[in-house]
């Protein structure tokens, strides 16, 4: 299955534009990844794309991962140790969450521009935007069709 018949086009310009307005809240930068197939655990295949895409280049090391398997039904969300130092444990688990009932309901835009919004408000508490802060990363869906867990 290719990206377009799980997040058409369209959505995934609303993807886009939902991760430019949440950033304008705060420094953090927040991606979507999304893959059909995931073997093994969706945590370790999560932190081998975020390295994978150099997510951890940023300047307060604030990015945020949201990785969807869709064909298996799994997802992740993953902050970069600048987040994960500031926030408690367990800090993403409403999003995952309310994700999982909109892949659920086969509404999958819809829930990652609600959870994308969501996670630029709680981020802004910690990370507040600023006037100057510089985009470091593309805000657009990124994709790979490996199931590869290695």
């Amino acid at each position: 299955m290719a990206l377009v018949d799980f997040i058409p086009s369209e959505g995934q310009r609303r993807i886009a534009d939902a991760i430019t307005a949440a950033e304008r809240q705060t420094t953090g930068e927040i991606c979507v990844h999304v893959t059909p197939r995931c073997r093994g655990d969706v945590v370790k295949r999560g932190i081998k794309t975020f390295n994978r895409l150099h997510l951890y280049t940023t300047k307060r090391r604030n990015a945020v991962l949201i990785f969807v398997a869709y064909e298996d039904r799994k997802l992740a969300i993953l902050g970069d140790t600048g987040i994960n130092e500031a926030v408690p444990e367990g800090f993403w688990d409403c999003e995952v969450e309310e994700l999982t009932r909109y892949l659920k309901a086969g509404r999958p835009v819809d829930g990652l521009c609600e959870i994308i919004a969501h996670i630029g408000e709680r981020l802004s508490q910690y990370f507040p935007g600023e006037r100057d802060d510089e985009n470091e990363l593309s805000n657009e869906v990124t994709y790979d069709d490996s199931d590869d867990d290695d």
